[in-house]
């Protein structure tokens, strides 16, 4: 059996996403959104918050750094990607992120324009 790769997430923005180019010209922008989860019985139910580094690529970058700002809620469809880097003096960092390939904007704040979901190109920025 071969294998799956897929992240569906439901969540608020943390803060506005932040755009940047890479060398190419490809437009990226990266946010981090919150999800929640309850842990514990029924009387004693804490609720867990976990964060998410969102990174996206080409027209689904534009369309998130022109309509989602801190507290919107979308669906985010993507999969994982570990990265790694060295800072000196040979100090090892990880990160592990969700690239979107599919960024749907769920609440409505009225007459903006902006469309339901965008979908990228899987080959985009990879």
């Amino acid at each position: 059996m071969g294998s799956l790769n897929k992240v569906i997430l439901i969540g608020r923005l943390g803060a506005d996403p932040e755009e940047r180019l890479t060398g190419g010209g490809t437009h990226v922008s990266c946010f981090r959104m919150a999800t929640d989860h309850f842990r514990g019985g029924a009387g004693n139910a804490q609720r867990v918050t976990e964060w998410h580094r969102i990174v996206t690529y080409g027209k689904v970058a534009d369309q998130c750094v022109r309509y989602l700002r801190k507290g919107r809620l979308v669906c985010v469809e993507g999969s994982l990607q570990t990265r790694s880097w060295e800072k000196p003096p040979g100090e090892k960092h990880y990160a592990t992120e969700v690239v979107a390939a599919r960024v749907t904007f769920l609440d409505s704040k009225g007459g903006d324009g902006r469309p339901a979901a965008v979908d990228g190109d899987e080959e985009e920025g990879q």
